[in-house]
């Protein structure tokens, strides 16, 4: 009789932490930080499940008992509004066995029950039961409800979660950036933003990171999207050219603009941000006037609504706004929505007319982007140069009158300034 042969242990070394230092340098990104996958997953323990990340809009579940489908990072969410009114951030996971509760996108339900061991849960994440009972004599329920994201915060509406017991507030998160969310909601005469429109979901084979560097990247714009631009007439590509007056700004904290109202406001006429009048929208500007006053309207309507990317998700580009979803070290969906304005029903029309005809499935907009995501993500597989060259506008960076590094239009002093923040992240204990 054979005897079984003895098990060896095999000595695994322990894999060493990344050196940022050589991988994120002032103006220099090595190309292994879009590709490898170990990184990816420390990037989901260090900023995705460990910092603000933006789940979604107050809005979208306006009445008790209403639910919505979300995630942070690749971990599906769901947003409840449970009956007092409160908002609910729960893991969409059984603690049974794993299983989803919810497979419906948004819907209105006071309880979910797990469709595999029938266990259901209230809508504020407690157990409410489980069949055939006896079976758990002595289990303590309150222990076993739907896991919870560890904090909920709000500003204007918009939904933040972290996972982290602990860390700083959502206010010292946003820091800056809620100066821009406060002057979206300017733009609605009722000063509050919805989101209302239902959501499109594009997913590229690309690193999340590239989405993010681009949303701000005012470089692009006129290579990329000149062939919209022709079409559209709009005049949008002179707001990025080389004698374009707008600036490129970093906030800190991963936060950076494109800034364009130097030119809208050289322009001096209303809703040309929008490339119409306010003539063509006579409801809008009437509304408007009326509740902020014929001058302040004015700067509003020619001031228009920002192109910001809050770190590390929420991307708001004038009419619309972008959710960024990480899948894989290769993979990430854009969750993308026309902006609605509480108040604003003619303004609202053309909202939808118009993200539909940029980012909708015959649109150019997105599927420009798309395009050169899947292909970056494809060059940075080669090994040489092995580094990006993040360089442009250094040497005529400098500081606005509160102290926010700016650069032209054109230059790369959001996405210097987004590496800097990321180093920081991926640095912490």
């Amino acid at each position: 009789m054979n005897q079984a042969s003895p098990v060896i242990p095999i000595a695994v070394a322990p894999v060493a932490a990344p050196q940022w230092d050589h991988l994120v340098r002032p103006e220099h990104v090595h190309g292994s930080v879009y590709t490898d996958p170990a990184i990816f997953q420390e990037e989901l323990s260090k900023i995705w499940f460990r910092t603000w990340v933006y789940v979604g809009h107050e809005s979208e579940v306006p009445e008790p008992n209403d639910y919505v489908m979300k995630s942070i990072g690749p971990e599906p969410i769901l947003m409840t509004r449970d009956r007092q009114g409160a908002i609910h951030l729960l893991h969409n996971r059984c603690p049974h066995r794993g299983n989803r509760v919810c497979m419906t996108d948004k819907g209105s339900a006071r309880s979910f029950t797990c469709p595999y061991h029938g266990w259901t849960f209230t809508n504020d994440g407690a157990l409410r039961g489980y069949p055939f009972p006896s079976g758990y004599e002595g289990a303590d329920r309150s222990k076993l409800g739907l896991g919870k994201v560890a904090r909920v915060a709000s500003y204007k509406g918009f939904v933040f979660g972290s996972m982290a017991e602990e860390g700083p507030s959502l206010d010292d998160h946003l820091g800056a950036a809620k100066g821009a969310l406060d002057a979206l909601c300017l733009t609605s005469p009722e000063g509050e933003v919805e989101i209302t429109a239902g959501f499109l979901k594009h997913k590229v084979k690309s690193n999340w990171k590239f989405l993010v560097e681009n949303e701000t990247d005012g470089y692009h714009p006129s290579f990329v999207h000149a062939s919209i631009f022709e079409v559209a007439q709009s005049g949008i590509g002179s707001l990025y050219s080389s004698d374009s007056t707008a600036v490129s700004r970093y906030f800190g904290k991963g936060h950076s603009e494109n800034d364009l109202r130097p030119e809208f406001r050289k322009r001096d006429v209303p809703m040309s941000w929008f490339n119409t009048t306010a003539e063509r929208l006579p409801d809008y500007t009437q509304r408007m006037q009326a509740a902020y006053g014929e001058k302040t309207a004015r700067k509003i309507m020619i001031d228009g609504t920002p192109h910001i990317m809050i770190y590390p998700n929420l991307f708001i580009a004038e009419i619309q706004i972008f959710v960024i979803q990480p899948l894989s070290v290769n993979e990430t969906v854009q969750h993308v929505t026309a902006l609605q304005f509480k108040g604003a029903p003619d303004l609202n029309r053309r909202l939808r007319q118009q993200t539909m005809g940029s980012v909708g499935p015959a649109g150019f907009l997105l599927a420009d982007d798309a395009e050169m995501y899947e292909r970056t993500q494809l060059g940075v597989q080669s090994r040489n140069p092995e580094w990006l060259y993040l360089g442009r506008g250094r040497h005529r960076e400098r500081e606005d009158e509160h102290g926010y590094l700016i650069g032209d239009a054109t230059d790369e002093t959001p996405t210097r300034g987004i590496w800097r923040h990321y180093r920081s992240l991926m640095e912490a204990a």
